[in-house]
């Protein structure tokens, strides 16, 4: 289905419900944001047809999950598909409630929102589904430093990942780390969104550049994403202000050969999705976690042809959104 009949039919139809929810982090004056979307004529809440979504180290869900290029985003294609969709902010992103020494100088306070507290943000968030829905388990996605945060909680609660699916995850590695500028960190970083562009075209080949990321495609994103900046002059600058408690930890876990979790403790079946361009997470060091899955009771590896690491937000999109829908969607059970 081509993408112009897949947003008209869904969205002219009126078909995707909206909800969204502020849950209680367990901080004093922190609450999680968590959206959700699925069909308006989903009715059975099933365990295997829902999905609880975390980002990265710097944008949030909705900005890497739910804007609509073309008029269908990845929240919206998976919803389509008869899943009920959750992607959550971890403290510090997106529509979640900032720390309070985020509305400070950066230099007068150490990292913030560490992969600790990913972890138990997106523990929370799990088990408000849960509740809400009435399941004992869910299907993940993740991806880059939230496919720690995921990875980690599937190895220590594999009770409630029915499966886990993961686009370029984080593992350990000798050779300089893009997100990472080198110097002292303070409590947050100022990402210019604008500027992305240029970063995010120089990781593929000259040749393929014009066609990665439609012109249109990248100022709806950038609009998008900076609507979710609360400081109106950071705003107004089109910057971002993302915690950075994800850059010490690569410091502390991925750049020290000291792995943060253990892949092999993770038992649900695992998809690990990656781009063919990712110079974030290279193919050698992908290869390298997918040999560590030693305990998923079934894994696949699925590589993303001309793709970067934001191979969710580039023109061959619906090649990583159908195999997900895939992989969730299959009852294939191991001998």
């Amino acid at each position: 289905m081509s993408e112009n009949k897949l947003a008209s039919s869904a969205f002219d139809a009126g078909e995707i419900v909206f909800d969204e929810h502020y849950v209680d982090s367990g901080t004093d004056g922190i609450k999680l944001y968590l959206r959700n979307k699925r069909r308006r004529d989903h009715k059975a809440f099933l365990a295997e047809k829902t999905i609880v979504m975390v980002h990265g180290a710097t944008f949030s869900s909705g900005s890497l999950y739910d804007v609509p290029f073309n008029g269908i985003s990845f929240i919206d294609f998976l919803a389509y598909q008869g899943f009920d969709v959750f992607a959550v902010d971890v403290r510090g992103y997106g529509k979640s409630t900032r720390p309070p020494e985020m509305q400070a100088e950066p230099d007068l306070n150490p990292p913030l929102v560490a992969t600790d507290t990913g972890v138990a943000d997106f523990a929370t968030a799990v088990d408000f589904v849960l509740r809400l829905r009435g399941l004992n388990a869910v299907n993940v996605f993740a991806m880059s430093w939230g496919g720690t945060v995921a990875g980690a909680y599937a190895a220590r609660n594999g009770d409630k990942v029915v499966k886990l699916a993961l686009l370029a995850p984080q593992w350990l590695s000798d050779i300089p780390i893009p997100i990472d500028q080198g110097g002292p960190l303070g409590s947050y970083r100022l990402v210019p969104v604008h500027a992305a562009l240029a970063r995010w075209l120089s990781t593929a080949p000259e040749y393929a550049r014009e066609r990665l990321v439609p012109e249109d495609w990248f100022d709806l994103w950038a609009k998008f994403t900076l609507s979710e900046e609360t400081s109106e002059a950071d705003r107004e600058q089109g910057k971002l202000r993302a915690t950075n408690g994800p850059i010490q930890d690569i410091r502390t876990y991925w750049k020290a050969g000291n792995p943060y979790y253990q892949p092999s403790e993770i038992r649900a079946p695992v998809l690990l999705l990656h781009g063919e361009w990712d110079i974030d997470v290279p193919l050698d060091l992908a290869r390298t976690y997918f040999e560590q899955l030693t305990g998923a009771s079934y894994r696949r590896w699925v590589e993303i042809g001309e793709a970067t690491h934001l191979a969710l937000m580039e023109t061959n999109r619906m090649q990583a959104y159908s195999e997900v829908a895939r992989f969730f969607d299959e009852s294939f059970q191991p001998e």
